[in-house]
């Protein structure tokens, strides 16, 4: 029995997707993905099961993610499953279907919150004295 294991991140969250064979259940945190709550973040995930339909059916897939938001957990979880059906089925005709969808499907965005800076609490700009 193959199995696969990838990572993928969004901002602070990590990802990790275990695949195997099996019944084409996805669970979530140990949370199947029917109950994964809010719906925008089910709908994020299930966006590359969507794309590889035929081989996602025949897959058991595990996702564990930590840190970052909602949206962002999602996000890597999604990234983390594409990473995972691409490597396990070797079809580069799967990779160029998920570049085409959106290329965030495989790459990871780098972005991250600016911080803050030194004796102010914003990231950007300080308020202008009018002196001097």
């Amino acid at each position: 029995m193959k199995s696969v294991h990838t990572s993928g991140t969004r901002k602070r969250a990590t990802a990790r997707a275990t695949l195997r064979q099996g019944k084409g259940v996805v669970t979530v945190n140990r949370l199947l993905l029917d109950c994964y709550e809010p719906k925008l973040a089910r709908l994020k995930i299930m966006e590359p099961l969507v794309l590889a339909d035929k081989i996602s059916k025949k897959l058991n897939i595990s996702v564990i993610v930590n840190g970052g938001g909602q949206i962002s957990q999602a996000e890597a979880a999604r990234v983390a499953i594409a990473k995972a059906l691409v490597e396990y089925s070797k079809s580069n005709a799967l990779k160029e279907t998920f570049l085409k969808y959106d290329r965030h499907l495989l790459v990871a965005d780098t972005r991250r919150k600016e911080t803050c800076k030194p004796n102010d609490s914003k990231a950007r700009a300080k308020r202008q004295k009018s002196y001097r």
